[in-house]
């Protein structure tokens, strides 16, 4: 069985919004344009109608993935979840790297998730994983691509 996705409310509906446009309107734009370069002669030397139709894949690739992901989402309520003790999907953290005195904020929580000012962490990666658990003060280590790398959890928030 494939694992679940932890989404957020808000993620949620705009995955839901965006495979409704693609399955609708979309395919029926991306139709029409293939029609229209279909209308202008030999097929195979039609870059219009090659383009059209690579386009075409595309949006049904993304078609395929977005129903891939709805099918394992679970609603993920941040704001009940998040208690500020140890980092969960969904929390703001602030992590030190290193020894650096300079801190970054992320959004804790899958790939499609979006945040207007924070880059999103997924919790699949090296360092989404060592955080998980974590409680602010804590140290944690992960392994980079070529060498282990440290992370103290500064805090943890809830998003706004």
């Amino acid at each position: 069985m494939a694992e679940e996705l932890q989404l957020s409310p808000q993620a949620l509906q705009r995955l839901q919004d965006e495979h409704a446009t693609r399955t609708t309107t979309g395919r029926k734009e991306l139709s029409a344009k293939i029609e229209e370069a279909r209308e202008h002669g030999d097929l195979k030397e039609n870059a219009e109608y090659h383009a059209a139709k690579d386009e075409q894949g595309h949006n049904e690739a993304r078609i395929r993935q977005l129903e891939q992901i709805l099918k394992r989402a679970v609603v993920v309520d941040a704001g009940a979840a998040i208690t500020g003790d140890v980092v969960v999907a969904g929390c703001l953290v602030e992590v030190r790297i290193g020894a650096d005195d300079d801190t970054t904020t992320y959004l804790v929580g899958s790939i499609e998730e979006r945040h207007d000012r924070h880059d999103v962490l997924s919790v699949s990666s090296p360092l989404g994983q060592a955080l998980l658990g974590a409680a602010p003060g804590t140290t944690v280590t992960y392994m980079g691509p070529r060498r282990e790398l440290s992370v103290t959890v500064v805090s943890i928030a809830v998003p706004d």
